[in-house]
């Protein structure tokens, strides 16, 4: 129970980010998500470390694997921990992937400044 409460609130807090006045939106997180793991994978954005990267390619790896923790022939229960993956996943991509976009508009900034500078 309190696992669902958790990913129920994670979802919540996404949500509340992606929709915040200022925040990227959306689809804008979503174009982000590649150029950040390129990013992050080449050492420029240290933001994503290769801890947090590697969690985020097993949790796609679970998605996509035919072979489960838990299951899916167990109905509910089968369900319910790819589904808490998925949130998990989403949440961490979407959440960094704002933070990696406002970070490209402070190294635009910073560059433009220096051009005119």
């Amino acid at each position: 129970m309190m696992a669902k409460a958790a990913r129920a609130a994670a979802a919540w807090r996404t949500y509340r980010e992606v929709t915040r006045s200022g925040s990227p939106k959306l689809m804008t997180r979503v174009r982000a998500i590649p150029r950040m793991i390129g990013s992050a994978m080449r050492g420029q954005y240290a933001g994503l470390g290769k801890g947090r990267l590697s969690l985020i390619g097993l949790g796609v790896v679970y998605l996509v694997s035919p072979i489960d923790v838990v299951p899916d022939f167990l109905a509910l229960i089968g369900v319910a921990d790819d589904f808490g993956v998925f949130l998990w996943l989403m949440a961490s991509l979407l959440g960094e992937s704002g933070r990696y976009v406002e970070h490209e508009r402070r190294v635009i900034t910073g560059r433009l400044a220096e051009q005119e500078g």
